[in-house]
């Protein structure tokens, strides 16, 4: 079995699809650090064809520094001006109505807990891209987080007997095949293609949020775009 894990983002970039994808289970590591400035509650989309930011305001918590333990602000106006500015970035896109409604299903779910908000809007963007494999928790596996780093990717490979282990390209410097080798487990990293796509005019602006390339591309085309990828093996 081939799993893959990595934290829950807000609305990434095409590449976490590819690595969803690409498994038999992938976990949402929801019990990992909750890194501020990171991608977890926010991305980027074109407005202007320019990046800039979309997110998700998160309530300060002092006491955890867990996904899972992090709460949204909901403030319904926040959620509107959102929606708005989406329209104003995308609304000539060819593909904007799908696209916005689907932002709209996904920024109008009523959950305040930041990791289930989060599982949410992968969950409707699987089903939009029409990804079925299966998803989990790495905070359903009690006691796998006492380990650090690759010896937690070791547990839950074990416990869930899995002998393949996908980790995004940005992993490389961390994990090592011979370490997984001498676990019994293949580490493979995943390249994605990036393929470039026409957008609003201008250069094309690669590693924004998955919104827009559903804002500009059929089903059809989106299928290609996420077969576009290769493996990296020891």
């Amino acid at each position: 079995m081939t799993l893959a894990a990595n934290q829950p983002y807000l609305l990434p970039y095409l590449a976490y699809w590819q690595l969803i994808r690409c498994a038999d289970l992938f976990l949402l590591a929801d019990d990992y650090d909750y890194i501020r400035s990171g991608w977890v509650n926010r991305n980027r989309i074109l407005i202007g064809g320019k990046p800039e930011y979309l997110r998700m305001e998160v309530r300060s918590n002092k006491e955890s520094r867990l996904i899972l333990d992090r709460q949204l602000i909901r403030n319904p106006r926040a959620v509107e001006d959102k929606l708005r500015t989406l329209e104003m970035a995308y609304h000539k896109a060819p593909c904007f109505a799908d696209g916005y409604a689907l932002a709209e299903r996904i920024l109008c779910w009523p959950e305040q807990n930041l990791a289930r908000f989060l599982e949410h809007s992968i969950r409707e963007v699987c089903d939009y891209l029409d990804i079925h494999t299966p998803i989990g928790r790495t905070s359903d596996l009690p006691g796998n987080s006492r380990f650090k780093r690759e010896f937690r990717v070791y547990d839950f490979c074990h416990r869930l007997g899995a002998d393949t282990y996908v980790n995004a390209i940005g992993g490389q410097g961390l994990y090592h095949f011979e370490d997984f080798a001498r676990q019994g487990i293949r580490l493979r990293f995943l390249k994605s293609g990036l393929p470039a796509y026409r957008q609003s005019g201008g250069p094309f602006v690669e590693r924004l949020s998955i919104l827009d390339a559903i804002m500009f591309n059929t089903r059809g085309q989106l299928q290609e775009m996420l077969a576009d990828y290769s493996f990296i093996d020891g």
